[in-house]
């Protein structure tokens, strides 16, 4: 019989629970060397409908995407990788607080496609792809990309009214990238204090000018 021991499977066991100790640890420590990248992007959204705590609080579930996904090995930033899924994460959320306008279902194809392109791109350059770079890839006129970013940008509530059907939303249309990863769960209890830590080191002056905000 060519099977394992028990002890041979222990030890498996054992290894890779260490394993993912150490993946928990070193994902961790990364999020928290870039919290202040969220702040700092967070910022830029105050007053569009979340208050600034949840705009951080979205913006670390993007941080931590950011770090699942990132390939060291191609030699780009982390934080020019980090800002476009830090600011995906913010503008969704602030979409589901925003107005309601009614989409045509052609137009939510084409922006759930240019954002699945623009994520390959960004995986592949480390950076965001101009609208002339994806204009490119989507064989498409760039004047079109650039409205289609328009619409993708604006805040959008997810009951918006799709087509001529009042029972489809945009919720239903677009993919559902929120959902954690197994080792977020881990880290978000963890990140709420160091956020707080963070935001308790700011110098008065950045203390109240968010709160002027």
């Amino acid at each position: 019989e060519t099977g394992l021991t028990i002890e041979q499977v222990k030890d498996i066991n054992r290894r890779m629970s260490i394993g993912e100790a150490k993946a928990r640890r070193a994902k961790k420590e990364m999020v928290e060397a870039n919290l202040r990248l969220v702040i700092s992007i967070a910022k830029k959204y105050t007053n569009r409908g979340l208050q600034f705590l949840d705009l951080i609080q979205e913006g670390n579930i993007g941080l931590m995407k950011a770090v699942d996904k990132f390939e060291y090995r191609r030699g780009y930033k982390f934080s020019t990788y980090a800002t476009w899924w830090i600011r995906q994460a913010i503008t969704r959320s602030i979409a589901d607080q925003a107005r309601t306008i009614r989409i045509p279902v052609h137009m939510i194809e084409t922006i759930n496609k240019l954002n699945r392109i623009s994520r390959q791109m960004l995986q592949e350059m480390g950076r965001e792809p101009t609208p002339e770079e994806l204009a490119e890839r989507m064989l498409m006129p760039e004047d079109k990309i650039r409205k289609v970013l328009k619409i993708a940008k604006e805040p959008i509530s997810m009951e918006t009214p799709i087509g001529d059907d009042e029972d489809s939303h945009l919720g239903d249309f677009i993919e559902d990238t929120t959902l954690e990863l197994p080792l977020d769960s881990a880290t978000s209890e963890s990140l709420r204090s160091a956020t707080h830590d963070v935001l308790a080191g700011l110098t008065a002056r950045e203390a109240k000018v968010l709160r002027m905000r």
